[in-house]
């Protein structure tokens, strides 16, 4: 059996023992979203925080890198709203929607605890540089996109300025816990500092659980969420996601001669499912909730395989 094998059982087992938690009411959602909140402003933060801090980035700028993962983005994401649109016969807004559920992974809930049980710190640290960038783009592009379905769907008469849509997206990005973790450790990089012993250990502790809880957390969440309908268009951007996607990356990172380190993270990264995210932007464009919903389940489950396939795949090829 392939090593890799064990960390993803441990992975979705850790996701199944916490919708297992929540279906047998073991567990209030309330607590499953106090956790996922724990993850999100506490321990994933000081784990970025600590990993660009103190890691060591062996590899170069990480252009390339970038270039294979956000184009794996932009042909999956270009793909899934026109699927959806065309195929399907939705308005912009669900093209928002589907594009966003095929082309967001789920970086930190699944990303960091994967990524680290696969490839350990050095895997984190390459993941970090995608989060670093990662996220602010994604926000931006969800954004300006948002704007433009409700626009173009009729749904407001209302046109915000450049520089109100500039400036909502500036309070979103620096008001976002990962973004502060990202710039602090960042900061602390740079200043060349020793980090002091007691502070380290503290940020360890915490830092150390983000894993385990944040896949505990994704399992009570996915509960919440469930299978809401629309389950052919769901199984649509599932296909696009979590095949389309790394298949784009891979052929990317042998394209532009991607370290084979950085070209793993890269692609195991772009096979991992939805996250959060697509449902969180289908409510605040008021359709496709049940579409982001169904999708996010179904892709985690189905991840489960298809994770270990890419496994296998960049195995024999990088």
């Amino acid at each position: 059996m392939p090593p890799f094998i064990e960390t993803i059982l441990v992975v979705f087992a850790l996701i199944a023992i916490g919708f297992a938690a929540a279906r047998l009411r073991l567990i209030q959602a309330e607590t499953g979203d106090g956790l996922a909140d724990f993850v999100f402003t506490i321990a994933v933060p000081l784990l970025l925080f600590r990993t660009i801090a103190t890691a060591s980035f062996d590899h170069g700028a990480p252009w390339a890198l970038w270039v294979t993962y956000f184009t794996a983005i932009l042909v999956t994401w270009t793909s899934a709203h026109l699927l959806i649109r065309a195929g399907f016969g939705r308005d912009a807004r669900s093209g928002v929607v589907a594009g966003v559920t095929a082309g967001f992974s789920n970086l930190v809930l699944v990303g960091v605890p994967f990524m680290t049980g696969l490839y350990g710190d050095d895997g984190l640290a390459v993941l970090a540089q995608i989060v670093s960038i990662h996220l602010p783009i994604m926000m931006a592009a969800s954004i300006i996109l948002y704007q433009w379905a409700l626009r173009r769907d009729g749904a407001t008469d209302k046109s915000d300025s450049v520089s109100e849509l500039v400036m909502g997206f500036l309070r979103q990005l620096f008001s976002n816990p990962l973004i502060i973790g990202i710039l602090g450790g960042s900061a602390m990089r740079l200043s060349g500092l020793a980090m002091p012993g007691v502070v380290d250990r503290v940020i360890a502790s915490l830092a150390g659980v983000a894993g385990p809880v944040a896949l505990f957390a994704m399992g009570v969440s996915l509960f919440g969420y469930g299978i809401r309908g629309q389950v052919r268009q769901a199984l649509s951007l599932v296909t696009l996601k979590l095949l389309l996607m790394p298949a784009v990356a891979l052929v990317m990172a042998l394209m532009l001669g991607l370290p084979e380190f950085q070209a793993k993270i890269a692609v195991v990264s772009a096979s991992l499912p939805a996250g959060v995210n697509s449902w969180l932007i289908a409510n605040r464009l008021g359709t496709g909730q049940r579409l982001a919903a169904t999708s996010m389940t179904i892709g985690t489950a189905a991840a489960a395989l298809t994770t270990g396939f890419w496994l296998l795949i960049i195995e024999a090829v990088l």
